[in-house]
């Protein structure tokens, strides 16, 4: 099992009990940036993931290989291709939409860790989309854990940028509010050893999901196939 252990197992079962027991078990702080490209087509997503202070101690440990008391990016590399690796099993966590449409990505670029002056390692990635996404309608990017077993957050609404977006083009941001207290208590009985939420608390979820509405105007044009496009975490 890699140290990722898919983004969240090993850190519930091998930190600090009274962190892991609630769901969810893992933090994560987001910020990303709709990147396009020159014929104003979305073209890929920047994201980068903050991670809580348990969750980057346990993923630290053994990676300062020389000892100085540091850790280098080149230290911190096969950590980031892990991270990025396991994300492939879980969709990114990310899911860009219009109407029914489900873009499709293709493989991480311009991946590394660094670890900040509060011990919380953050992971920077480039995810392109499998094929370029016209936006002239409205696109709609969610980034979330539809399980909930990872807590993701944008701090505000100014984590989510456009970068070389055409003129004209509008964004709408809502952070995840998470669910409300019952179903936060309710939630908080699920185990670390089970990551898929039990059928019955399917609903429970509402407000988990992080999104981001993006508006060019006209029909939006969607290049390659694609797949039915997720409902929001609130439905």
């Amino acid at each position: 099992m890699s140290r990722l252990c898919s983004l969240s197992i090993a850190v519930a079962l091998c930190l600090a009990p009274a962190a892991a027991q609630a769901h969810p078990h893992e933090w994560i702080d987001v910020a990303s940036e709709v990147l396009f490209n020159e014929r104003g087509a979305i073209e890929a997503i920047r994201h980068h993931w903050r991670f809580d202070e348990a969750f980057s101690a346990f993923a630290l440990q053994g990676l300062d290989t020389d000892q100085d008391g540091s850790y280098s990016t080149e230290e911190l590399k096969p950590l980031a291709q892990e991270n990025v690796e396991s994300l492939v099993d879980f969709d990114f966590f990310t899911f860009v939409s219009t109407g029914d449409y489900q873009a499709g990505f293709a493989a991480p670029r311009d991946y590394r860790l660094e670890l900040d002056g509060d011990a919380r390692l953050t992971l920077h990635y480039t995810l392109p989309l499998a094929q370029p996404l016209f936006t002239k309608g409205e696109v709609l990017l969610q980034v979330y854990d539809p399980e909930y077993y990872i807590a993701l957050s944008l701090p505000s609404v100014e984590a989510v940028r456009l970068v070389g977006a055409p003129a004209g083009c509008r964004l709408h941001v809502t952070p995840a509010q998470g669910p409300d207290a019952q179903a936060a208590a309710a939630l908080a009985t699920i185990g670390p050893d089970q990551r898929e939420l039990p059928s019955e608390m399917e609903g429970l979820t509402g407000g988990i999901d992080n999104s981001a509405s993006i508006n060019c105007g006209g029909p939006t044009v969607a290049a390659g196939g694609g797949q039915q496009a997720p409902r929001s975490a609130a439905d």
